[in-house]
């Protein structure tokens, strides 16, 4: 695990701190008047998913471990596992439900994510800014309800349940923003 001096720590890149690995979200250099020089890092912890920030001496080193990203496809999923492949390799990696939280509401077979890989084994997964779903279940509008933005809810073939316009009908396929499930439009 090569150590790096913390003024060379970059956005992006993942370290171990209180002996879990982190990712770097953002560094800040600083040199207060008199004081010395310190460095402020903002990072996430990848197994919690909790944010804090780190004051470190402008002198000191922190280990930084190897990273890789690689896309890989939704296969199936199990009670406490979801399946991916490795479109190049065909390999297959499976990740625990915990690791994958509410990104399982816009997982479809075939959908691509990139997961990050951390000493080469999987730690989280990021979704594309917005993916494209079918509507399994929604009402029919209310004929002559159309005074400003009325909407209504229609759920997916994932489960998940999202405010649409009311043009929209069952059997459809809409584009939902992956970061607060919100309906983008027709695919």
């Amino acid at each position: 695990m090569p150590s790096q001096a913390v003024n060379d720590v970059r956005k992006g890149q993942v370290i171990k701190f209180n002996g879990e690995a982190h990712l770097v979200m953002e560094t800040q250099h600083r040199t207060p008047g008199n004081l010395r020089a310190f460095v402020q890092v903002k990072m996430r912890n990848l197994r919690y998913g909790k944010s804090l920030d780190q004051r470190f001496n402008s002198t000191d080193s922190v280990d930084v471990l190897q990273t890789e990203k690689k896309t890989l496809e939704f296969s199936y999923a199990d009670r406490e596992n979801y399946a991916f492949i490795d479109p190049n390799t065909f390999e297959q990696v499976e990740l625990p439900a915990t690791l994958i939280g509410d990104a399982k509401n816009y997982l479809t077979a075939n959908g691509k994510v990139d997961v990050l890989f951390v000493d080469e084994k999987p730690l989280t997964i990021e979704l594309p800014s917005a993916v494209e779903l079918k509507i399994v279940e929604s009402s029919e509008g209310v004929k002559g309800d159309t005074s400003g933005n009325v909407q209504k809810p229609a759920t997916l073939e994932t489960g998940l349940v999202v405010q649409v316009p009311l043009f929209i009908k069952e059997g459809e396929i809409i584009r939902v923003n992956t970061t607060d499930g919100s309906y983008l439009g027709r695919a």
